[in-house]
């Protein structure tokens, strides 16, 4: 459904904070994600950095992420055995069940995670339950999303985005790798 991806990617972020992302991506049955975020956000400037590995089917299968903020410095090792259970810092999280995707609110890149595992069809829609890590605290909680293919050939992709738990719905813009272009009120693809 999706090309190969690049080798690096980055994106502006703004309005809901202001920064810049850059990952890069290496290939070896899956993908590693290897990207960092620097912000500031309502006056208080964080970073946050990651290592994600997916693999061959886009799952999630570990995740390492360190961050700085007010609140100080956090790091937080997640793996998953690809089937939806999870191990936070080495302790099991059943409340994590059925998640598999890690998305971070720091980026934008971690919204390729699950399309590219659903190869959905226009009019199609997928649940996509995440692991969702906090910018500021790296704070580990599940977030509930759902994604809906909406339009699109093989160069340009569009799906509906919905979060409800942030009362959060937009659409998002794709490109032929399967990464994110437009991200509304969020970030805006540059490289």
């Amino acid at each position: 459904m999706f090309a190969e991806l690049p080798p690096h990617a980055a994106w502006r972020h703004q309005d809901a904070h202001d920064g810049f992302e850059t990952v890069f991506f290496t290939s070896a049955g899956g993908y590693e994600l290897a990207g960092c975020t620097a912000a500031v956000e309502r006056g208080e400037a964080w970073f946050v950095q990651y290592a994600i590995s997916v693999d061959a089917g886009w799952r999630t299968t570990s995740a390492r992420v360190r961050g700085r903020s007010r609140l100080g410095e956090h790091e937080v090792r997640i793996a998953g055995d690809g089937t939806g259970h999870w191990d936070v810092d080495g302790v099991p999280v059943p409340e994590l069940d059925g998640c598999l995707d890690v998305d971070l609110e720091s980026s934008a890149c971690t919204n390729a995670l699950p399309v590219h595992r659903f190869g959905l069809s226009i009019g199609d829609r997928a649940d996509a339950p995440a692991v969702y890590v906090r910018a500021l605290d790296l704070r580990v909680e599940r977030l509930e999303q759902e994604y809906r293919r909406i339009a699109g050939d093989g160069a340009h992709q569009r799906f509906d985005y919905r979060a409800p738990a942030f009362d959060f719905a937009c659409e998002l813009e794709y490109d032929e790798t399967g990464l994110v272009l437009e991200y509304p009120g969020i970030a805006t693809r540059v490289l």
